[in-house]
């Protein structure tokens, strides 16, 4: 077995570390290195002198050897982590990751809360997929930053993708109510959603249920709830019967807020 990469790989590969490498990722189906660099995308194609699932073994650990300065490779405990335990991890270690073309040290990164909207960027080119894209959108940092933008599109764009995953749909549907850059129309188009499949609705319930997209007018019985500070029944027809209550619940109230309603809601409330 060959212990060594090809001359020319190797030659390669030491010009390329001596570049401001900010990610590297390996393309196996193409046996192709790319590598991000200030100035833009670089690549090296890979001349395999052995089978090439222990050919890439040896390239990575050249990359890490480099980049962590483990000649053993990829340090064995980093595949045992677990995605939670990254809180201890600086910003310049979470960087130093992402030049080692390691898909569990992606997600380390993508999970940890040293995250920046700049590594973020980084870790996107490395793994572009839709839980990474969730994952990071729960930072504020990322929501708020140049990264944000590009998540929530991506996101809204593969929707359609998750099909009949309804938990899916839902934590995406989350993550980008949450991050606050969708606009109107965004959010009108995934509300939409909902009537071919309940659970786009959720979230919206669950995080928004004050200012649900498309408002409609209030029944009109609503101008005679009685506004009584403190009195939750009050509070709460209020609601039901409002613009928002509506698309809010399923089916409009069975009572109404005449006469008789503000008698009952009038009345003192008894002490438990």
């Amino acid at each position: 077995m060959n212990d060594e990469l090809s001359p020319e790989d190797e030659l390669r590969l030491n010009v390329l570390f001596n570049t401001e490498l900010k990610a590297v990722r390996i393309d196996e189906s193409n046996m192709t290195l790319w590598a991000l660099t200030p100035q833009g995308e670089a690549s090296v194609p890979l001349k395999p002198n052995e089978r090439a699932d222990r050919y890439l073994k040896r390239v990575r650990e050249m990359l890490s050897g480099h980049a962590l300065g483990s000649p053993g490779g990829y340090p064995v405990h980093l595949t045992r982590w677990t995605r939670q335990s990254q809180a201890g991890l600086s910003t310049q270690h979470l960087a130093q990751l992402l030049l080692i073309a390691e898909e569990e040290a992606v997600v380390a990164v993508v999970h940890s809360p040293a995250l920046t909207d700049e590594l973020a960027r980084y870790a996107w080119w490395c793994m572009p997929t839709i839980e990474n894209a969730r994952l990071m959108l729960m930072r504020d940092v990322v929501c708020q930053g140049s990264m944000g933008r590009t998540l929530a599109e991506f996101l809204i764009e593969h929707l359609a993708f998750l099909h009949e995953d309804d938990v899916g749909i839902l934590d995406t549907v989350a993550v980008m109510l949450y991050s606050g850059v969708l606009n109107d129309a965004e959010r009108l188009a995934i509300w939409k959603r909902g009537s071919s499949r309940n659970s786009y609705y959720v979230a919206f319930l669950e995080l928004q249920p004050d200012n649900l997209p498309g408002p409609r007018a209030a029944r009109a019985d609503h101008v005679d709830v009685p506004h009584l500070a403190g009195n939750p029944y009050s509070t709460m027809l209020d609601k039901a019967l409002s613009g928002q209550g509506k698309p809010f619940l399923p089916r409009p109230p069975l009572i109404s807020a005449g006469p008789e309603i503000r008698k009952v809601l009038t009345k003192p409330l008894k002490p438990m």
